[in-house]
């Protein structure tokens, strides 16, 4: 059976990324702070840690690795915080950094030996924002373009070993991911992208031919539109 790892799997895009790779024949290892709403799926092994705590994920992926033959991995966990730059503080940044970037690079590194092997994938899920300017969300928006940078680089890396890497650039997408924000999806379906969608661009790229690979897709909703929160709304969004 093929072995997949999945960050952010206990909600949102991950949840259905994990769903779709379950049907598809995978067993899935899924990371997440917490697995409150998770249907009983023999195949979906779920971990609960937070992503910071890299002492701890290290070691879980050896034991992962110990038992299983891993051909894909998914960094789609994120953290984000929008504001001006100067309002932010230092954990907010370093959890974005930590979280966005450092992670993909490390698990990427645990992992690339057994994806090698197994001619396998690596799927990143970055943001629109890797590839524009980003007002209220500098450091956000960077670490993503580092993300994406990175992905692009690895594949000239890896390509000759069979290993595909791909990114995809989703706008905005009705998670919880804006909950600290003072702005939120819009209010019609036309203006974002529901999370299913992205995972099933994940499952498209999965069965795309060997020997193809499209390493960079984007995806909006058909207009550009956000929603302002009021000041109650963001305190009752900032304490869920």
């Amino acid at each position: 059976m093929k072995t997949a790892i999945v960050t952010g799997a206990s909600s949102g895009i991950g949840a259905f990324i994990a769903k779709n790779l379950i049907e598809e024949g995978y067993r899935v290892y899924g990371f997440g702070r917490h697995f409150n709403d998770v249907n009983d799926m023999e195949e979906f092994i779920t971990i609960e840690l937070d992503l910071k705590y890299t002492d701890r994920l290290v070691s879980e992926i050896k034991k992962i690795r110990k038992n299983e033959n891993i051909s894909l991995l998914i960094n789609n966990a994120g953290a984000g915080y929008f504001a001006l730059h100067e309002e932010l503080n230092t954990d907010k940044i370093h959890e974005m950094v930590c979280i966005n970037l450092e992670i993909p690079m490390i698990l990427t590194q645990l992992l690339l030996r057994d994806i090698k092997r197994n001619r396998g994938t690596i799927i990143n899920i970055s943001s629109v924002t890797a590839k524009k300017s980003n007002p209220h969300g500098c450091a956000y928006g960077a670490t993503k373009a580092g993300l994406s940078s990175f992905a692009s680089s690895l594949f000239d890396e890896t390509r000759k070993y069979g290993v595909k890497v791909v990114t995809i650039h989703p706008d905005m997408t009705k998670t919880n991911l804006y909950r600290n924000a003072d702005f939120d999806v819009g209010d019609t379906d036309d203006t974002y992208l529901n999370p299913k969608e992205v995972a099933d661009a994940v499952k498209w790229v999965l069965n795309q031919r060997e020997g193809m690979v499209i390493t960079d897709i984007t995806l909006k909703p058909q207009y550009h539109r956000l929603s302002r929160k009021s000041k109650k709304d963001k305190i009752k969004h900032e304490y869920i």
